[in-house]
């Protein structure tokens, strides 16, 4: 029997939807020091957003989601997996939350920011993704997006010890995520240019040294948030990096 080549994309959503719904139902995402990254990567977007509507992709728990919600602006979140979308509802009833694949939605009008916080590393094409979701910004639009660094100094080390076979290779917590890459430095500012947007601010927070779980049993929050301000001055070996990213070229021009 020869299936469609609608059937077939109906089969790989469906697998990618029990995908995400697995992750779901154990999720890390915001677990330990995960939240305070996830807090300070917001402190760095706070700067950049633009005034206007907000389209966050892949909330997770929503930990983001709750400090872009108190900004204010309108907000509609597009989250694949079930759960997390019936959470973030009844906490968040203000916030349109849409039950969708990203390759699903489509948009009612352009959104002024766009945000993916750690979405990247998580999809099959990441090229394809960003090139969806181009026409979807406004104007003078901005993209906001963060990943983790495979070049951070805890991944760097880990090699060195033989416990990773090199830097951008899959750990044990990158798989429980459903991560499918680790993005350096330029493979993360490629993908954008390849999907013809270009690339405002490039930058990174979160100087790392070991592992969550020797951070979190030894660190006070002091210390955790100096590094992860020293972060912010050496992006190309920080813990997490990110871009801004919008349609114009730097001249302000339309790419």
């Amino acid at each position: 029997m020869v299936q469609s080549e609608d059937m077939m994309q109906e089969l790989d959503a469906e697998a990618e939807r029990r995908r995400l719904d697995d992750i779901a139902s154990v999720s890390l995402y915001g677990a330990g020091l995960n939240a305070a990254t996830i807090a300070h990567s917001f402190r760095i977007f706070r700067r950049f957003l633009r005034p206007g509507s907000i389209l966050e992709l892949g909330p997770a728990e929503g930990h983001m989601t709750r400090k872009l919600a108190e900004l204010g602006q309108p907000l509609t979140v597009v989250e694949g997996a079930e759960a997390f979308c019936e959470a973030l509802r009844a906490e968040l009833p203000r916030v349109q939350v849409v039950h969708a694949l990203f390759e699903e939605f489509l948009p009612p009008r352009p959104f002024d920011n766009i945000v993916l916080g750690h979405v990247l590393e998580h999809v099959d094409d990441p090229v394809a993704l960003l090139s969806r979701i181009r026409p979807w910004l406004s104007e003078a639009g901005r993209v906001l997006a963060a990943v983790p660094n495979a070049r951070s100094l805890h991944r760097q080390a880990a090699v060195m010890m033989g416990l990773l076979a090199h830097e951008a290779a899959l750990n044990d917590a990158d798989r429980h995520h459903g991560h499918r890459r680790v993005y350096t430095p330029e493979s993360f500012r490629r993908d954008f240019l390849d999907a013809g947007l270009s690339i405002e601010i490039f930058g990174g927070y979160w100087m790392k040294p070991l592992s969550n779980a020797q951070l979190e049993r030894d660190w006070t929050p002091p210390m955790i948030d100096a590094f992860m301000n020293l972060g912010e001055r050496y992006p190309d070996i920080a813990g997490e990096i990110y871009v801004v990213a919008n349609l114009a070229g730097p001249s302000g021009a339309k790419a």
